[in-house]
């Protein structure tokens, strides 16, 4: 089964910069975007690649976050946010339950500039998630989530550690709670097959930085070690534009 997941940093702007033929080349089972900006009726026209159902999680704000999945084959059920009341106005979570897993796509909280919302992210938003997802886990099948994280994980996940310590995604406390979520049984699929440096999927518009490679690992597809033996392959596209971030895929025997 091949996963793909996307931040397109608006889905309408991306239907303008070749998201639909990206998704009739991609070979995807599933699709999951995030950043949708957009809730159904905004894009009711649009005549979705072949053989894909999109199920939707709007941000209550217009023109904010928001999620998507899209499903070639119909999943047992769809469930939207994590049925916790302050977390689930923004639409970052939406589940699908297949035959042999639960697949999560995730848009998590960005702590802004300043760190202005560090706080809710570290504190309130990451130990909710967790408790999610170790929630399905109980429910007898494995999980594989993927989406925007808006953290890097260690060093290696970008390009200048040393100058982007305090920043927002690179904070320890950001980075901490990730080891903790990867700890409480789960593994980053990526880095299950690189473990080297320079692999990025998200560059800031400024100052060329894309072209030059001077980027961020801030999108994952993280998986239950349960299925770690299924795991065939990881990778992340950073050929494919129409966003600041690019795509990154997992697949699954």
């Amino acid at each position: 089964m091949k996963l793909i997941s996307w931040n397109v940093n608006g889905v309408r702007a991306a239907l303008k910069k070749g998201l639909l033929e990206f998704m009739e080349g991609s070979g995807a089972d599933v699709i999951c975007l995030q950043e949708t900006k957009a809730h159904p009726g905004d894009v009711q026209h649009v005549a979705w690649a072949a053989g894909y159902t999109p199920h939707w999680y709007s941000a209550l704000k217009k023109g904010y976050s928001g999620t998507v999945i899209f499903t070639k084959k119909p999943p047992k059920a769809v469930t939207c946010g994590i049925g916790m009341a302050g977390h689930d106005d923004e639409g970052r979570v939406i589940t699908a339950e297949f035959a042999d897993f639960h697949l999560v796509n995730v848009y998590q909280p960005n702590s802004q500039r300043g760190l202005t919302r560090l706080d809710y992210r570290v504190k309130e938003w990451d130990p909710a998630f967790l408790k999610y997802l170790l929630k399905l886990e109980q429910k007898g099948k494995p999980v594989i989530f993927g989406g925007d994280l808006n953290v890097a994980h260690t060093e290696i996940d970008l390009t200048n550690p040393k100058t982007n310590r305090r920043n927002a995604g690179f904070t320890d406390e950001e980075r901490t709670n990730l080891s903790t979520l990867l700890d409480a049984g789960f593994v980053d699929t990526f880095r299950e097959f690189e473990k080297g440096p320079g692999h990025y999927s998200w560059w800031s518009q400024m100052m060329n930085c894309r072209a030059r490679n001077i980027g961020w690992r801030v999108d994952y597809w993280v998986a239950s070690a349960k299925l770690k033996p299924a795991l065939k392959r990881a990778w992340i596209m950073p050929e494919v534009m129409g966003s600041d971030h690019c795509p990154v895929g997992v697949e699954l025997t």
